[in-house]
């Protein structure tokens, strides 16, 4: 649903009223459109070691980014990028400040600042202090930015998803991920033939497919190249169809809390497919109550579609042979399973839970042919289920983080896209904030 107050403060006469009584100012986000170049402008590209490596300069280069060594009085940026994995003392830190700060001075709306740092190891203690701060002034800094900027650390473990990394955080398919540090470990992470078509040639499946965030992901998914089976109960066959329709997949009836869930999806994958490439856990469900209110079955119910479901289709395709190597398994879960909320224990229980799966089954996809497991934990997005909310509860909502607005479904259907696309393959057992960097439990 439209925001209006978004749309408001962003007109010539509410953006003068707003300005003069100190409303918030929520700028209108850079979002990805198909043709898009990576960035509007340049990139400013710098280094904790004095000069950046010749192959990150490449990375950039090749993804189309005008870049830049060093700043002109007049110059207007859109990126930001620092690369920061020599910092090994405490003193190291205030190079980053010396970088950064006459870079964010140039950068413009919707800008992208991107750290690039070593993640911690254990093996030297001061490293791993001056390492960790690099968290703290991300997560800091991100609250600072404005007019829809944004800023997220990079941990490289190993460069094998580097490239593919920093083109989605430096596009506006990231436009709603803010203030995030993502591990990027080891794994095949080829390269596409087409980074426009990443999937292209892949078949994916997404639960939950009939409205909302999964009709986005289904989307998105066909718009980058895969074949999309959408998933959904028999109630919801004619929206169901109309998603698989529009995307030009195909539809399957599916209740994932059904004890024969996973029969009937082998069964499926077995006769229609050459195996599955991408699943998207995204089929969930809400009965809130006070915990001391809920009754059993509010209880049993969130926890059988929400968690259970996901474990017992995982387990199902680990042990079959319609999971394709190199396969890529993404499951929702919510900014709620990590700072909680109340009237929603059971809720909270099942996409905490989420979390714990990932973890858990990284390794256990790892082996099986490379393939990766990651987690998506959206913020406040805009959906028919929050239109329903009271509108001054949904206002302050919207409000509390450091973009001062919600989502869309297509933010979140960005990332899982990203996560699906083979070059994600260094990033494994990891959880993907998409909450413009809520202030609630950030």
């Amino acid at each position: 649903m439209s925001d209006r107050y978004l749309n408001l403060v962003n007109s010539p006469v509410g953006s003068a009223v707003a300005s003069r009584v100190g409303l918030p100012r929520p700028s209108v986000l850079r979002r990805y459109s198909a043709g898009d170049p990576l960035l509007p402008g340049p990139l400013l590209l710098g280094s904790t070691s004095g000069k950046p490596t010749a192959a990150l300069r490449k990375l950039l280069t090749t993804a189309g980014a005008e870049v830049l060594d060093t700043l002109g009085e007049t110059d207007r940026l859109a990126a930001v990028v620092l690369d920061a994995r020599s910092v090994a003392t405490p003193r190291d830190l205030s190079g980053l400040r010396e970088f950064l700060a006459p870079g964010l001075k140039a950068l413009g709306s919707s800008g992208r600042v991107i750290v690039l740092g070593t993640p911690t190891d254990g093996a030297d203690i001061t490293a791993d202090a001056a390492r960790q701060a690099l968290d703290g002034i991300v997560r800091s800094l991100a609250k600072e930015l404005r007019r829809g900027a944004t800023a997220n650390l990079l941990w490289v473990a190993d460069d094998a998803s580097l490239a593919s990394a920093l083109r989605f955080f430096l596009s506006g398919k990231s436009a709603y991920v803010d203030g995030q540090p993502l591990l990027l470990g080891a794994g095949k992470a080829p390269a596409p033939k087409d980074w426009d078509q990443p999937l292209a040639g892949k078949t994916a499946l997404v639960t939950g497919a009939a409205r909302g965030i999964g009709a986005a992901i289904a989307g998105v998914l066909a718009r980058d190249g895969a074949h999309v089976i959408v998933a959904d109960l028999t109630s919801a066959g004619e929206a169901l169809a109309k998603v698989a329709n529009r995307v030009g997949g195909t539809a399957l009836h599916l209740d994932v809390a059904s004890d024969k869930a996973p029969e009937r999806l082998l069964e499926h994958l077995a006769a229609h497919t050459k195996g599955l490439d991408v699943l998207v856990h995204n089929a969930g469900i809400t009965r809130d109550k006070l915990l001391a209110n809920m009754k059993p079955e509010q209880w049993d119910s969130v926890i059988a579609v929400n968690l259970e479901s996901q474990l017992r289709i995982d387990a199902a395709l680990l042990g079959s042979d319609q999971l394709n190597a190199q396969a890529r398994v993404v499951c929702l879960s919510s900014t709620t399973g990590l700072s909680g909320n109340r009237g929603q224990t059971n809720y909270g229980a099942t996409k905490a839970g989420v979390l714990g799966l990932v973890r858990s089954s990284a390794a256990a996809f790892a082996a099986h042919g490379d393939s990766t497991i990651n987690a998506i934990a959206p913020g406040f997005i805009d959906t028919e289920m929050t239109a329903k909310m009271p509108l001054a509860t949904r206002e302050v909502a919207r409000r509390l983080s450091s973009l001062q607005q919600a989502g869309l479904p297509i933010d979140v259907a960005e990332a899982v896209s990203w996560l699906s696309s083979p070059g994600a393959g260094g990033v494994n057992g990891q959880v993907l904030r998409v909450c413009g960097q809520n202030l609630v439990g950030a």
